[in-house]
This record gives structure tokens, C-alpha cells and sequence, in this order.
């Protein structure tokens, strides 16, 4: 009977091993994921240093691809959740053991402000081709300049608000200009005067300055590390160059009102590569 009792648990054992299929939560300690996050988070997380995690949305569309995420040397891990998405995100996370652990993040949806305007003049909505063509060139180097991905965490910290002010504009808000619908607003507006010092949210890396952008005008991009950064838009004067590296609150330029904008202001937008997230919901409450 000993003898019969032996083979079996040692049955058991091997069918056990031999299973490789993907196991659901509860994971090891070390692993540390929300279950929800909401549309336009940074979501942020933790698994075993050495892990591969690969995400992709449950039930993708056909052409969909799982994405890599870059894991930090402390096993840190971050990406956006864009204004639009709506399904679960589906992160299965390889540790180096070779075992397999999947874990589901559910999206909560937002309310998002459309406001229609009309009786706005066709060219300021159509722009004529040669303008359109700038607008694409410039745009281009922007998103290229956000695509850097590298393994410094300057994101992992509180941010902090680049300026006080009233907040003028908000993210995921959409104008329709004479019946066309228009790009919706990607970032935080804080109405300031002309000349107001701005100051960097988290430290980083400039990647992209340019004083005289069509739509934005005076631009400046901060890399914080692994694929997160920052924009600023419409300033007056550039205090940063391409290659500086910037510490938390040190001022990068002044208030303005270059480019399309229709008055001093603030605008500060935010990126996981191409995912546009919301600054807003990274900083503390203002008074």
C-alpha cells in the first residue's frame, strides 16, 4: 500500500510539472499590479526583477500585437492607458523560473466634456496644403522625439504642478469647429501671464526644443525614463536645449502665447510612446 501511495504522489508531481499553462492571480508577493485602472492613467507597477511581461488588450482585434514592457532593474514597470480604450489590459508576466502568471487590469471609462462651435473661419479648421504639410513635418519630429524608451525612472516620483494657476483646459475635452470634429484636447491647460516661469514636473532628459512650431510654438519635451514624458507648448522663451538634463521644479521656460493659441497659457501634456495619458491625474489636488 506504502509502495502504491508513493507512485501516485509521484504521478502527481510530473502531471503537475508538466503543466505550463498560464496561471490566473494570486501571484507572488513581489508582483504588484492594480486590478483597475482608469482611461488616460500612468499605470504603474512591480514584478520579480528578470520577469518578461508582455500586454495586449482581451479579446484583440485580429492585427492586434502584444507589446513588450520594459522592466526596470527593480522590477518596476509602467504604461498609459489611452483617452478611448475601453477593453481590459492582459499582462502576462513570465518570471525566471520559466513559470507564467496573467493578470487582468479593467479600464473604468470617463466623461469627456464636446463642446460645438460654429461660424469659425474654413481656413482656421481646413488649413491650406502647404501649411497642413508643415504641421505633418512638425509633428513627426515630436512623436519620434516621444518614442525614446530607455530604462531611467525619473517617473517613478510625485509630481509636482509645473505652475499655480486656474486650470483652464482640460484633457480628453473635444471641440467640433463647424461641424468637424477636431483633435481632443491631449493635455492640462493653467491660464498664467506672459512671461510665467515653468517649471519641470519631474527630472529628466530635453529631447525636443524648438521655439517656433506652427500649432505650438515654443515646444519642449522631457524624457522621464521608459517611455514617459512631457510637453510643453506655446512658450515664450526655451531656458533648455536638446541633451540637458533637468531636475524636479527647475524652471525650462516661460508662459506664452506662440503658436495657435489664443492667450497666455500653460499646456502641459503627457505620453507613454505614443499613448496620451493625463498629467492631472498624477499630481496632488490643488488647494
Amino acid at each position: 500500500m506504502k509502495k502504491l501511495f508513493l507512485l501516485a504522489l509521484v504521478a502527481g508531481l510530473t502531471a503537475c510539472a508538466g503543466n505550463k499553462e498560464t496561471r490566473p492571480f494570486p501571484p507572488p508577493a513581489s508582483i504588484e499590479l492594480p486590478d483597475n485602472a482608469i482611461q488616460g492613467d500612468m499605470v504603474m507597477g512591480r514584478v520579480p526583477s528578470g520577469a518578461i511581461v508582455m500586454m495586449n488588450d482581451e479579446n484583440p482585434a485580429p492585427d492586434a500585437v502584444n507589446t513588450e514592457l520594459k522592466v526596470a532593474d527593480n522590477g518596476r514597470i509602467v504604461f498609459g492607458i489611452g483617452r478611448d480604450e475601453t477593453r481590459a489590459k492582459i499582462l502576462d508576466i513570465r518570471l525566471g523560473n520559466g513559470e507564467s502568471i496573467r493578470k487582468k487590469i479593467n479600464i473604468t471609462t470617463r466623461q469627456f466634456d464636446i463642446e460645438n462651435i460654429n461660424g469659425v473661419p474654413e481656413n482656421t479648421v481646413n488649413p491650406p496644403p502647404d501649411i497642413a504639410a508643415r504641421i505633418e513635418r512638425e509633428q513627426a519630429e515630436v512623436v519620434s522625439a516621444r518614442l525614446r524608451n530607455d530604462n531611467r525612472r525619473d517617473f517613478d516620483t510625485a509630481f509636482i504642478w509645473p505652475l499655480e494657476g486656474r486650470v483652464s483646459g482640460v484633457y480628453g475635452s473635444q471641440r467640433i469647429y463647424n461641424g468637424t470634429p477636431k483633435s481632443w484636447h491631449s493635455g492640462l491647460d493653467v491660464a498664467a501671464a506672459q512671461g510665467t516661469p515653468v517649471k519641470a514636473p519631474a527630472a529628466g532628459i530635453i529631447t525636443f526644443a524648438k521655439p517656433d512650431l506652427y500649432l505650438t510654438g515654443g515646444t519642449i519635451l522631457i524624457d522621464h525614463g521608459m517611455g514617459i514624458s512631457s510637453n510643453f507648448l506655446h512658450l515664450s522663451r526655451l531656458d533648455v536645449k536638446v541633451g540637458d538634463r533637468v531636475e524636479q521644479g527647475q524652471v525650462i521656460g516661460l508662459v506664452g502665447a506662440t503658436g495657435r493659441a489664443t492667450g497666455p497659457h500653460m499646456h502641459w501634456g503627457m505620453n507613454w510612446l505614443k499613448v496620451r495619458i493625463d498629467p492631472q491625474l498624477l499630481l496632488p489636488a490643488k488647494p
